[in-house]
């Protein structure tokens, strides 16, 4: 049905205007306005400014002012004159109603809400003697007429945007509720004679729609009877809906072909479905068919409604051109009018402040933020600063890796340093020993206990060079520990963060709570939202009054209102602010019933108020560890790099040192080798006399063969017990 042809729509013909002794240039303005929306737009502006004038300037029915005023009526064709300036109002809010409906009825329909308003307030604020259409008949009429227009314009676009079958069905027969109370119209006798010969065409158009829209009702109510699965009921509706098409056919002779085509088409679809639904029924389903008043009818759902008309809005009639034309008199009345708003407010205002003042103390008391107060959310995922980090490492999977393998590298180097300085270490003592020894067996005075025999110049650079370097090593070695100590403190944090998330979101810590804590926690928040609420809406309803009493400006009803009435005027007026005095009211009232109800959930609160803020110091001194790690992995990295270079120069120099101790303590041994046989030689042969030593045989290393017999074996390997008597004697 979204395709269906539209039907036309009934519009109605201006007003002409006759003789108003007005300014020429605003007449002709007024009452010669283009057939579009800007001509509405003057339509509006113009009566506006006729009810500015008409509250200033005394032109009513028989006051000093008043001049003839002469229209044209519609159905006759005769020119009314009234002298009353309301009566020009009249005819341009008439013709702001028919301009709405000649633009509805265009291929837009747009329109037909606003004309329907516009006639609406026409029949309620203006008389209905001034001429024949604008009788109370009439404006109904008009009225019924244009709601009915617009509730067909709602129904096209239904169907267009293809709602729900119920909905549209509801649309559709509401159109048909306002066409039948615009025939019950077109039928009373009267309305008829007025109308003249419009009347027919009229009728024959409204009944024809009404069977048309019955139908197209029926039709929707089958389809929900299609999808609801009740085959019987869907055969009645389309049977129905496929009698009133028919109906609405006999009605349309003598119509536009535009009718006939949406009565074509619509018999395509209704006759279509009825044949469908009947033959499926008869063959597959053989559901009873329910009579048709045994169903519910059809309730129509009236979703447009009369806009309704403002003349002294600003943003339609634009600014008062007459605002200056103010008594004294009303100026002053407006002063005494602004202090009487201006006490209303400060009478209010004492009040909400001396709330708030309680209020904003007893909070401060609790120190219970509401965003915070309940911060379980925080803990179901993982904080977003974790989260960047857990990326950036998912993108550098050799992270942990690289820096275990540099750890490695670091203390391989290490080692291999503190492996030659050892070894250095041991060569020079093992030298200082065997000096030691030679100084005994030349029979020097040994050197006081603790100081080592002088060393040779080579072995004394060596010492020093040693001793520079161990120191060195001392202090790189506790640096070292400290990087060691540092990278296996991180490098746990580093493997978590280059997991799964889960592994990472269980490392969390996390509150377990009770049934009750979560209890007590919901109905403190709960209060708490109370508190607010009450808060934002203590602030808009005092927001809502200042607005309310800056825009209250009654100087337009003080003009025309005596002086006597002005203290009558006055209390009427502040009445408005009754509704919104008792809201505020309310609103103080209820602040002692929910302090005390804070005052009861926060006592019950402590406890876990207590565990969920041990909580939640863990939670974070975890995540601050755990971004840490991340951010301390350059350095670390860095740091071992550094290492690693420090030790490899230090290895570098320390292997050359150790070739150079070795070097020097073969020097020395040699050395020592040269002063023994010296000091041998220059002793006297051994007497014959003189029994040998009965251990005196050759060293181990003559009996081996491993020396020749001139040569004598390191100091280290002889004993006094194997020399001769005379070397021990001496």
């Amino acid at each position: 049905m979204e395709a269906v042809p539209r039907m036309p729509m009934i519009w109605l013909d201006l007003k002409e205007a006759g003789e108003f002794a007005f300014n020429a240039a605003v007449k002709k303005s007024a009452v010669n306005v283009p057939r579009d929306f800007e001509g509405c737009s003057t339509l509006r502006k113009y009566f506006g400014q006729l009810h500015y004038l008409q509250s200033r300037i005394p032109m009513g029915a028989e006051q000093e002012a008043a001049v003839p005023i002469a229209w044209t009526e519609i159905f006759s064709g005769k020119t009314v004159t009234h002298e009353d300036i309301k009566y020009e109002q009249a005819c341009i809010l008439y013709n702001l109603g028919a301009l709405h409906s000649m633009l509805g009825a265009m291929d837009k329909r747009v329109s037909e809400e606003c004309a329907a308003g516009a006639f609406t307030y026409l029949r309620d604020h203006f008389p209905h003697s001034y001429s024949v259409d604008m009788s109370h008949q009439i404006l109904n009429l008009n009225i019924n007429l244009m709601l009915g227009q617009a509730q067909e314009c709602l129904l096209e676009k239904s169907m267009l945007d293809n709602r729900k079958s119920f909905l549209v069905a509801r649309i559709s027969a509401q159109v048909v509720d306002y066409y039948k109370e615009a025939c019950r119209a077109l039928e009373n006798s009267e309305t008829a004679s007025l109308l003249g010969k419009i009347q027919k065409d009229w009728k024959k158009l409204v009944q024809m729609k009404i069977y048309y829209f019955a139908a197209v009702a029926h039709l929707h109510m089958g389809k929900q009877a299609e999808e609801q699965q009740k085959f019987g009921e869907r055969v009645i509706y389309f049977q129905s809906a496929l009698d009133k098409l028919n109906e609405a056919i006999k009605l349309a002779k003598g119509q536009p072909e535009t009718v006939q085509e949406a009565l074509r088409f619509t018999m395509d679809v209704i006759g279509g479905k009825y044949n469908s639904a009947k033959k499926d029924n008869d063959f597959i389903y053989h559901e009873a068919v329910p009579a048709l008043d045994t169903l519910q009818s059809v309730k129509g759902a009236p979703l447009v409604k009369a806009l309704p008309v403002n003349p002294t809005d600003p943003a339609v009639t634009g600014p008062d051109i007459f605002a200056k034309l103010v008594p004294m008199a009303a100026h002053e009345a407006s002063s005494l009018y602004s202090e009487e708003k201006a006490k209303l407010l400060r009478d209010v205002m004492a009040k909400i402040e001396a709330k708030n003042e309680v209020l904003d103390q007893f909070m401060d008391s609790l120190q219970l933020d509401p965003e915070t107060v309940d911060n379980l959310d925080m803990y179901s995922h993982i904080p977003p600063i974790l989260m960047e980090k857990c990326a950036a490492l998912s993108v550098r999977p050799d992270t942990v890796k690289n820096l275990v393998q540099s750890m490695q590298v670091l203390s391989g180097v290490f080692t291999d340093v503190e492996a030659s300085l050892k070894e250095i270490r041991d060569l020079l003592e093992e030298d200082e020993a065997q000096e030691r020894k030679l100084q005994e067996l030349l029979g020097k005075v040994p050197a006081p206990q603790g100081s080592p025999p002088p060393p040779s110049p080579g072995l004394a650079e060596v010492s020093k060079e040693c001793s520079k370097y161990l120191e060195v090593h001392e202090k790189a070695s506790f640096t070292n520990t400290e990087l060691h100590k540092a990278m296996n403190l991180h490098i746990g944090n580093l493997r978590l963060l280059s997991g799964p998330l889960e592994q990472v979101r269980a490392a969390l810590p996390s509150p377990t709570l009770t049934e009750d804590d979560k209890q007590v926690l919901q109905n403190l928040k709960r209060i708490l939202g109370k508190v607010q609420e009450m808060r934002d809406q203590r602030t808009s309803l005092e927001q809502q009054l200042r607005e309310m009493i800056q825009k209250d400006d009654i100087t337009t009803s003080l003009v025309t209102t005596d002086r006597s009435e002005m203290k009558k005027l006055f209390e009427e007026q502040l009445k408005k602010y009754d509704q919104i005095k008792v809201y505020l009211e309310q609103n103080l009232a209820a602040q002692e019933n929910i302090l005390k109800a804070l005052t009861d959930a926060n006592v019950k609160y402590a406890a876990v108020r207590k565990a969920l803020a041990e909580v939640e110091h863990k939670w974070n001194t975890t995540v601050q560890t755990l971004v840490a790690s991340y951010e301390a992995y350059e350095d670390l990295m860095k740091k071992s790099q550094e290492g690693k270079d420090f030790y490899t120069d230090l290895e570098g120099k320390a292997a050359k040192l150790l070739e150079k101790a070795r070097a020097a303590c073969q020097a020395a041994e040699a050395n020592r080798q040269q002063i023994l046989e010296k000091e041998m030689k220059k002793q006297p042969p051994p007497r014959p006399t003189a029994p040998k030593p009965a251990l005196q045989k050759k060293p181990p290393e003559l009996e081996a063969g491993g020396l020749d017999a001139g040569e004598l074996p390191p100091l280290g390997s002889l004993v006094l017990s194997e020399l001769p008597e005379e070397l021990r004697s001496l």
